[in-house]
């Protein structure tokens, strides 16, 4: 008879044990995710820069982003060196070779609109009739400050004069070049760099590094220029 009672007092233990070993486990569980949840906050917080080494090896130190997300100081720098590569000519950098390297930087659909905008400031009108003796040099005062129009899409304002040289004639002609300039994010590098590659080229595999990408210029004074406009 004793050992029944004693049976039954074991019996009766089991589920107690069972509920609070189920407590124990949702009590640690909720300890786990709570420590989860502040480690996250902290990762976000305090994310040290990272070390990237370049194509032409040097290193430097970047910040975590977004992968559509860009610094105001690197859009006006990528429009600012973009513009003047593009729009900078002499006999030791012929229009067509610039052209050709640089429109990279361009997005596909719009190099036809951006290289006939190009041949308005070229008195001769056409790459092909550049005089390889005539310069021209794009002279830029003002970048206005990035303004995002959409998720890894922004608009810049650019003042500056193209200036042209021809022939002897060192006194040169100013051409007012006042634009809005929309650029873009992109996923990967747009510029490729050859095996032997010329000095305009690593220039433009660096601002490629960039990830960016001008897909629409108009002029300043265009009112009907937007984002949804051809």
């Amino acid at each position: 008879m004793q050992i029944l009672k004693t049976e039954n007092k074991k019996t009766n233990i089991l589920p107690l044990f069972a509920i609070g070993t189920l407590g124990v486990h949702l009590l640690t569980l909720l300890v786990l995710m709570f420590h989860w949840s502040i480690l996250q906050r902290l990762n976000r917080q305090t994310t040290l820069p990272s070390l990237v080494q370049l194509a032409d090896g040097r290193a430097i130190t970047v910040n975590p982003q977004e992968n559509l997300e860009r610094d105001q100081q690197t859009i006006r720098r990528f429009v600012g060196e973009t513009m003047t590569l593009m729009l900078t000519w002499s006999q030791q950098q012929p229009q067509n070779t610039v052209w050709e390297i640089s429109s990279q930087l361009v997005t596909e659909d719009f190099q036809p609109k951006l290289q006939t905008k190009i041949n308005n400031l070229n008195p001769n009108k056409k790459l092909n009739n550049y005089n390889q003796s005539d310069e021209q040099l794009l002279a830029i005062q003002r970048i206005s400050q990035p303004e995002k129009i959409a998720e890894g899409k922004w608009k810049v304002e650019m003042v500056a004069h193209q200036l042209v040289f021809q022939g002897a004639d060192r006194l040169g002609e100013s051409i007012p070049v006042n634009q809005q300039i929309y650029v873009q994010a992109t996923d990967e590098q747009v510029t490729s760099l050859p095996q032997s590659a010329i000095p305009l080229q690593q220039a433009a595999y660096r601002l490629g590094s960039a990830r960016l990408q001008i897909y629409k210029i108009c002029d300043m004074k265009d009112k009907s220029c937007s984002e949804n406009s051809p």
